[in-house]
């Protein structure tokens, strides 16, 4: 039977009839003893945090819950109600939404951070080489909306200097992060601060979390308010909605009747 038994192997779960145990630690041990964000922790690394790198994780992923109904996903979510769907369903469309461009960026961030450090924190050479490879666009910096300064950035690396201060965190993605800031306003001529995707994503590389992972745990947090849009408007009603209001009209650019 090992060919069968070995045809998943997993270091996360073990499990018979009236035993559960995930990461060696027995279920009720964990029920209420291990917060929601701890258990993610425990889930994905094998041990538990420390209080003060529990708390500065879970801020982070309290910081990315919701951006409302004009993000994709979450109108996305919110359309398939209309259309008959149960919120499972809703919300699994709204996460499949979250790619390279809508959701990407916190992955992208923590790869840039990474990329600077293996420059020996030369931050022009290694913008001039991720430029040259990946493009403009420098992922967790600037906020079409959020302009001049994005509100959850500055709390969330408050947080992050008062974990290096405890000596949780070594600081060094920090750095490289308001160096990131300081280098773009340089070329820039005018600020352009870090964002939710930066900021979040120099928590999650302070903490040891591979770029991937940082994906991975947005599609978490912003699963808390594509449920609760996907929620709210199943209490609102509403039948087939698309993207805009009936009375609004695509812009076609066709040919004219023939």
């Amino acid at each position: 039977m090992s060919d069968v038994s070995d045809w998943w192997s997993t270091a996360i779960i073990d499990m018979e009839p009236g035993r559960i145990a995930l990461r060696g630690h027995p279920i009720e041990d964990l029920i209420g003893n291990l917060s929601f964000a701890q258990m993610i922790w425990l889930m994905l690394r094998g041990d538990t945090p420390d209080p003060v790198q529990a708390a500065l994780f879970e801020a982070a992923l309290v910081s990315a819950v919701d951006h409302g109904p004009q993000a994709p996903s979450i109108a996305a979510a919110r359309m398939a109600v209309t259309c008959g769907l149960p919120l499972n369903n809703a919300m699994a469309s709204a996460v499949n939404m979250l790619g390279d461009v809508h959701g990407g960026a916190g992955e992208q961030a923590v790869e840039l951070y990474h990329h600077v450090a293996a420059q020996q924190g030369d931050i022009d050479a290694a913008l001039d080489t991720w430029i040259a490879t990946r493009g403009k666009i420098i992922p967790g910096f600037g906020h079409r909306f959020h302009t001049p300064t994005d509100p959850r950035a500055p709390r969330l690396m408050a947080l992050v200097t008062e974990a290096v201060d405890a000596g949780v965190c070594a600081g060094q993605f920090m750095k490289i992060a308001t160096g990131i800031e300081t280098a773009l306003h340089a070329r820039k001529s005018r600020p352009i601060p870090m964002n939710i995707d930066g900021a979040t994503a120099v928590i999650y590389a302070e903490l040891g979390f591979a770029p991937p992972l940082a994906r991975g745990l947005f599609c978490l947090s912003r699963s808390v308010g594509i449920l609760a849009h996907a929620w709210e408007q199943t209490e609102q009603g509403g039948r087939n909605k698309g993207p805009t209001p009936p009375k609004y009209r695509w812009t076609y650019t066709g040919p004219q009747g023939r």
